[in-house]
């Protein structure tokens, strides 16, 4: 119960509020709501029934629906001021026989309180110029109250635009009569309406001397018949325009906490619920009633968040900020989900795709837009497929999206009750923003699906208070060290000062902290697990134990500038016509023993991480550049695998062991394209790097040419067999030597030398793959690649057949096949080609490690784009942990190795870091070129560039970018010389149409119709903010609109 002092402060505030209404409202209203508070009668009791039946709109699917409904709305207001759930998750609660049970007091009140929603509908009709943005709760400029908390002005969105000064006026008033509420520390809540109704503030009273009447005992059975959840707020689907939008969830939630826990002095409000109990989760997953899943927040706009649905359709969308109960992007959180009438309600497949607005596509789209940047191109297809966030679901399965008789769908909506995991690195970068008088900073992330920061004065610089427009472009490093329940921001330290932002090495820096890449130096107690003696020489008892190779023709192929080399290559041709074939990994198991610091540190790290001017190492560079790499003329440790292999590709004989080898030369990609372009050619030794005086250049010359033949007999094999390849465009950049920017950057180019080496990289992959899990079938690591979401394949299916488009999606294989035909023949379709492409990796799933012991089903262990039962990662364990233990496995399984000490839990556990590892990895590594991109635009631009149209929206529309390969957005709003734009859209095929307007006085608009595959003209110019850049949308030509 609240103190004397705090009724009185109370009192007066209620009172200041009800002496503005009076003064711009009759008092007739006031009389007439005092007389229905005194009545007790049984006629007016009859009354409130027939109202209830003819007064509030019913729909069709059930009585009991709408009532809920309209009290769903009606609880967010009365909640305000009520400390006693009122409004049950039944329907039947909202009966006029429960109404009687609960007495005539409440009756009244919900009478009262039914009433008050009617106007508000009714108001919130009569005002039409409320927009869709007013309605949604976004972050907003914030003020610092007097208490030293900050109010975020998202606490204002429920107000119409007549309303919000008014609304202000009477805040500020109400401020000063409490200002003694706030010196102790507790924060000011603001009790709203919708409708500033006089009859609304003497109802509140009513119902406040009504409840504490109520007997204690009473008001706990009527918790309990209540429900845990009938406190709760009902947010209503932003798209239901024809209802009146209630309070933000930000502000009701906050409001029904305190009432909760309402005490003395220093009492906050509660902005999000508590955590359920794990106990609970547990039983309510078991159940099925709650939901698993890894949460994923749109990069533009951050109020919108989804998990993967479990019946893997649509995905389960959370609205708002307050929804996710501060879980990050990334977390493992169960979420619990909303009654169906709280569903979004959405018009289109778009909108489900991107949310509340059609405008904004999946975070997991935007994330497959761009290609692993690496040294070495990728010998595998799963890297390019899309959405890094797919998790297993717990929980019985749910048609997540329902068709209604309008046309409108419904899309699953939830809410989070607990975090499972915090898979989010809680530090983030940004800006410092100084608040007078107060004892803490606000920091502002740049990335803003995290929230704002408060973090003391005392971790800032020592003249951040007297000179903070000094710091006004540095960037720094926030680490969130609390969220507490009752405030919308969090708390954080600072943990370090990267520099101005701006320039690439602080902006990669924070790239590194905020995805939680490990670039500190290794510890001694790392290095002294390394060998001492150096240079080291290979002990001569270890070389009994080997197979020796030193004397084959063996060589390395690998970019110009790569330093970590772990395979090689060799081959041979055979008395009998056919080929001795060799692939030579660098044995790094060797040097990482099991269990010490060394092993520890590398499965922490998981791989290495390849930025655009520097590499983030998983080993120490002792091993990465010299014991482990593959250096030409030097004796190095292997694991090889060796076939016997006939000039058409097909497998004789295979041999698996430990070896020595020497590697002749060191070649470049460029070196085996030139020797595989021109096989009669005698190159000179000038025009390679030092070759091993023992192998003649025309021996590695021949030797390369021969894995050339077989390698395409082996990859017309593999796509005859039901293979596919997604290729999407890589940027690549030329950098100054001594400064390290960018000076130039060109779209690299796969050639045949890539996809020699690749061919044999697989090859040893899949081997490696069916030996391990021969002799490890519950121990086996893995890499499996889910087929694609089916969902998602049927409607790109239906896009197609719209467009023209002749494609088969029905497997792997029926969309290489697909692919490989051309979308015409004229200089633009290697760029349909392009879109097309990226059309068709939307759908696709992410590839995954896993150990063979958790999974039952050997179904599931198939690799969907090899078309492959089994698959792994062997070949390149100097940047992948995954690779040291196949290399574990596969010495143990040869009897060559030390005794495992690997479980079937610990393989898994490790699987999961190597997958959420790479995930991250590969993140790093777009946004490392979005940066060196970013300087090179601001440095050389504005560029000038033509432009295919890949994805239509409503209010805007994607673009390639063909000179440099990379994917934009431009919006129809911010394109200058616009008269204006029309959305049309017939079944899965969407269009604009720009009206340009004319250039001079006497010309005509010029119309611009925007589809899939249109071609336009666009130029790159640098933004206001640093490393950021935009597409701009050139005015057509006569000829070409």
């Amino acid at each position: 119960m609240d103190s004397p002092r705090q009724s009185n402060r109370s009192s007066q505030k209620r009172e200041v509020k009800v002496s503005q209404s009076e003064s711009k409202t009759p008092r007739r209203k006031d009389a007439y709501a005092r007389l229905l508070s005194q009545h007790r009668s049984c006629t007016f009791t009859k009354f409130l029934e027939q109202y209830a039946q003819e007064s509030l709109p019913r729909e069709d699917n059930g009585p009991g629906v709408p009532l809920k409904a309209q009290g769903d709305r009606l609880n967010m207001h009365q909640q305000k001021v009520d400390p006693v759930p009122n409004i049950s998750s039944d329907s039947s609660d909202f009966s006029p026989s429960s109404w009687k049970d609960k007495g005539d007091e409440s009756s009244l009140s919900l009478y009262m309180m039914k009433l008050s929603i009617h106007n508000a509908q009714q108001d919130g009709e009569r005002k039409p110029g409320v927009s869709e943005k007013q309605r949604k709760t976004q972050r907003r400029d914030t003020a610092t109250s007097q208490d030293g908390d900050i109010e975020s002005g998202e606490e204002l969105s429920v107000l119409g635009p007549n309303d919000t000064k008014k609304h202000q006026r009477q805040r500020k008033k109400t401020k000063d009569s409490n200002k003694d509420i706030s010196k102790d520390g507790g924060l000011l809540v603001e009790y709203k309406s919708c409708s500033n109704k006089p009859e609304q503030e003497d109802t509140k009273k009513a119902k406040k001397n009504n409840l504490s009447k109520q007997p204690d005992d009473k008001i706990k059975d009527s918790i309990t018949k209540c429900g845990g959840d009938c406190h709760k707020p009902r947010p209503k689907s932003p798209h239901d325009k024809n209802k009146q939008q209630a309070p933000t969830a930000s502000s009701v939630n906050s409001t029904a906490e305190k009432n909760k826990n309402r005490g003395g002095r220093g009492s906050r409000k509660q902005v999000f619920e508590p955590y359920m109990t794990s106990e609970d989760v547990s039983h309510g997953l078991k159940r099925g009633e709650l939901i698993q899943g890894q949460l994923r927040i749109n990069p533009k706009k951050y109020h919108e968040a989804f998990i993967p649905s479990p019946d893997d359709t649509r995905d389960i969308f959370l609205d708002g900020i307050i929804a996710r109960n501060r879980a990050l992007n990334g977390d493992i959180v169960v979420v619990q989900v909303l009654p169906r009438e709280q569903w979004k309600v959405v018009r289109s497949d778009t909108d489900c795709e991107g949310a509340s607005e059609p405008e904004t596509q999946k975070a997991r789209v935007l994330q497959t837009t761009q290609n692993k940047m690496e040294q070495k191109p990728h010998v595998s297809v799963e890297e390019q497929h899309s959405d890094p966030d797919e998790l297993a679901c717990k929980g019985p399965l749910r048609n997540t999206l329902t068709p209604q008789s309008n046309g409108e769908m419904l899309q699953m909506t939830a809410k989070v009750v607990y975090i499972v995991e915090k898979k989010h690195s809680r530090a983030v970068t940004g800006a410092l923003k100084f608040l007078p008088d107060k004892p803490f900073a606000m920091f502002s992330p740049v990335d803003h699906r995290v929230p704002r920061i408060n973090v003391p004065l005392t971790d800032c610089p020592e003249d951040f208070s007297s000179r903070p427009g000094d710091y006004a472009n540095t960037l720094f490093i926030c680490r969130i060290t609390n969220w507490p329940s009752d405030n919308n921001f969090a708390e954080g330290r600072l943990a370090k000062t990267l520099g101005q932002a701006g320039e690439i090495e602080p902006e990669t820096e924070g790239i590194l902290v905020e995805y939680d890449v490990d670039f500190s130096e290794f510890s001694d107690e790392v290095l002294d697990c390394l060998p001492k003696n150096v240079p080291w020489i290979i002990p001569p008892e270890e070389m009994t134990k080997r197979r020796d190779l030193r004397k084959e023709c063996i060589f390395t192929i690998d970019p110009a500038t790569a330093r970590d080399l772990d395979d090689a290559l060799s081959c041979k041709q055979l008395p009998d016509g056919n080929y001795e074939v060799g692939v030579h990994i660098a044995d790094v198991s060797y040097f990482v023993e099991e269990g010490n610091a060394l092993d520890t540190i590398a499965s922490q790290r998981a791989t290495s991480v390849y930025l655009v001017q520097k590499v983030i190492p998983m080993l120490p560079r002792l091993l990465c550049e010299e014991l482990c790499s593959l250096n030409p003329l030097t004796d190095r440790l292997t694991f090889s695998v060796i076939w016997k292999i006939s000039p058409e590709g097909k497998i004789l004989s295979e041999w698996f062991g430990r070896s020595v080898i020497r590697s002749c030369v060191k070649l470049s990609y460029d070196h085996a394209q030139s020797m595989i372009e021109a096989p009669e050619k005698m190159f000179a030794a000038e025009e390679l790097p030092p070759v091993d005086p023992e192998h003649p250049i025309d021996e590695i010359h021949q030797a390369v040419l021969n894995l050339h033949y077989i390698a395409k007999n082996l990859r017309a094999q593999r796509f005859y067999g039901g293979a596919l390849r997604l290729d999407q465009l890589k940027l690549s950049f030329t950098l100054d030597k001594e400064t390290m920017m960018p000076q130039g950057c060109y779209i690299y180019q796969y050639r045949d030398s890539n996809k020699l080496v690749e061919e044999f990289m697989l090859l040893a992959n899949i081997a490696t793959a069916n030996h391990i899990y021969k002799r490890f079938p519950e121990l086996a690591l893995l890499r499996r690649h889910p087929p694609p979401k089916a969902k998602m394949v049927d409607e790109l299916q239906e896009l197609c057949d719209q467009l023209g488009i002749d494609i088969d999606l029905s497997s792997a294989g029926a969309l290489h096949k697909s692919l490989l035909a051309t979308l015409g023949i004229d200089e633009y379709s290697t760029a349909r080609k392009e879109v097309l492409t990226h059309m068709c990796s939307r759908p696709m799933q992410m590839a995954l490690y896993f150990c063979t012991g958790v999974l039952h089903d050997e179904k599931l262990f198939k690799h969907y784009a090899l078309n492959v039962p089994l698959y792994t990662h062997f070949t390149s364990p100097i940047r992948r942990y995954a690779d040291i233990i196949v290399h574990r496995l596969l010495a143990s399984s040869l009897k060559c190795g030390p005794k495992l000490g690997l479980s079937t839990e610990g393989v898994q556990k490790q699987a999961l870091r190597c997958n959420e590892k790479k995930t991250a990895s590969k993140r790093v590594q777009e946004l490392s070129s979005e940066l060196f991109f970013g300087v090179f635009v601001k440095d050389c631009g504005p560029l000038d560039s033509e432009a295919m149209v890949m994805g239509v929206l409503d209010q805007s529309f994607d673009v390639l970018v063909l000179r440099y390969g990379v994917q934009k957005r431009i919006y129809c709003k911010s394109v200058a010389g616009l008269a204006s734009f029309q959305h049309r859209k017939v079944g899965k095929k969407s269009e604009l149409t720009l009206l340009w307007t004319p250039e001079d006085l006497q010309g005509t608009p010029v119309e611009q119709v925007i589809s899939i595959f249109t071609l336009v003209e666009v130029q790159l110019k640098a933004d206001s903010v640093p490393m950021k850049y935009s597409a701009v949308l050139k005015r057509p030509s006569a000829n070409t609109s």
